[in-house]
């Protein structure tokens, strides 16, 4: 065994550590508006959350530029999708034609899967309702446009940010 594989595995536990702390520290300064007053109470919980996140959740492989990707597209995303669901809340016409339809899916890991039915659903005007086998039954408010389309880009971004092995051909 070389040198340093043995130090491999605890060198990644503390990353993982250090990096929850920063995640943790920066929802903390988010949600307290960024007072310096509260952070004696706040460094406290901030570690005791990232060492149970921890236990509780184990760290998982997700790459930094496929977030780079993802993130502004899953802003734009819920942009446009709170505007349409605006004008039509707001529309007298309240043009919708809602369905359900089947997404065929191609990620395979279980992470990857659970987290593109999560954005789906937090998408405005979509709603992952099951995860059948490889297929997820999406509701739409309106069944015209081209959702598998849309799906399949949100998949792709979705599979580079886990670096899912199955990940949907770029397109």
């Amino acid at each position: 065994m070389r040198q340093s594989a043995v130090y491999e595995q605890p060198r990644a536990r503390v990353m993982t550590r250090v990096k929850r702390v920063l995640l943790f520290a920066l929802l903390w300064w988010l949600l307290t508006e960024g007072r310096a007053e509260a952070w004696g109470m706040g460094a406290v919980l901030v570690v005791a959350a990232a060492l149970l996140s921890v236990s509780l959740a184990p760290p998982v492989a997700w790459s930094l530029p496929g977030a780079l990707r993802f993130v502004p597209y899953f802003i734009w995303r819920s942009l446009v999708g709170g505007v349409d669901v605006a004008r039509r809340a707001l529309s007298p016409a309240r043009p919708l034609q809602p369905a359900v339809i089947e997404y065929p899916l191609r990620l395979a890991l279980p992470r990857s899967r659970l987290f593109m039915a999560g954005v789906i659903s937090l998408l405005p005007g979509t709603l992952c309702t099951e995860i059948v086998d490889d297929k997820l039954w999406v509701h739409l408010l309106d069944r015209r446009g081209d959702f598998q389309r849309d799906l399949g880009i949100l998949e792709q971004k979705v599979a580079g940010l886990f670096r899912d092995e199955n990940r949907p051909e770029e397109g």
